[in-house]
């Protein structure tokens, strides 16, 4: 089983019932975006959730570094593939900004994971884990992806990896393309074309023309 499919077969069990930098950049976090870039919203909300989700949409958490690797490592969990797009054609990247805002107990675990990251990868290669190439960074992924088989020194980065994995699958499997993916059609009316014809010659009955016309047969 591929990772999409793992992925999409942990979605399917979970999600339904419940729903993380330079490494040695100093710089500021930036507290405040352009509120005007936001999308207004299109779903039913209170009137203070409205309040409280502009405040957060309104504000930057993650540093543009710690964004570009949030979302390479969220395309290595969800790729693109001959289905659908992957985990940042979703959006992922911004989803988790928004939660780890919402919810703000992400926030030391998620940054503490990407400098944690970032540092491995430095003392490895010499450079961030963005700035690696592909077979470097899936060389990282693969000792941290799997508790099971990780070296004691890795459980750091496990926890935070199992972090990441779950905010990435729930961003992804709760967007446009993830619902697409899972192939989910929502709830739809029936349609009944009434009683079978061989249950109606059963008991010697039949619908009448008017019937058929007017309440038996539905476009399918």
């Amino acid at each position: 089983m591929d990772r999409r499919k793992s992925i999409k077969a942990i979605a399917l069990g979970s999600l339904a019932t419940g729903f993380f930098v330079n490494a040695c950049n100093n710089e500021d976090t930036p507290k405040h975006a352009n509120v005007e870039k936001q999308p207004a919203f299109k779903f039913d909300r209170m009137e203070e959730e409205k309040k409280r989700d502009s405040q957060l949409m309104s504000e930057t958490f993650f540093t543009p570094h710690e964004m570009k690797t949030i979302t390479v490592l969220g395309d290595i969990i969800i790729p693109k593939d001959d289905v659908s797009g992957s985990a940042s054609d979703a959006g992922v990247p911004d989803f988790i900004e928004f939660i780890v805002k919402d919810m703000p107990a992400h926030q030391i675990p998620m940054r503490g994971g990407l400098r944690w990251l970032d540092m491995q990868m430095l003392k490895t290669y010499g450079k961030t884990f963005a700035d690696c190439s592909a077979k470097e960074q899936i060389a990282m992924v693969d000792q941290i992806a799997y508790p099971n088989k990780a070296k004691p020194e890795m459980q750091q980065g496990v926890a935070f990896f199992n972090k990441m994995r779950d905010l990435t699958a729930t961003g992804f499997f709760t967007s446009e393309i993830g619902v697409k993916d899972l192939g989910y059609a929502g709830n739809k009316p029936n349609k009944w074309n009434g009683v079978p014809d061989d249950v109606l010659a059963q008991y010697g009955l039949s619908y009448t023309e008017k019937e058929l016309n007017e309440c038996a047969k539905y476009d399918v």
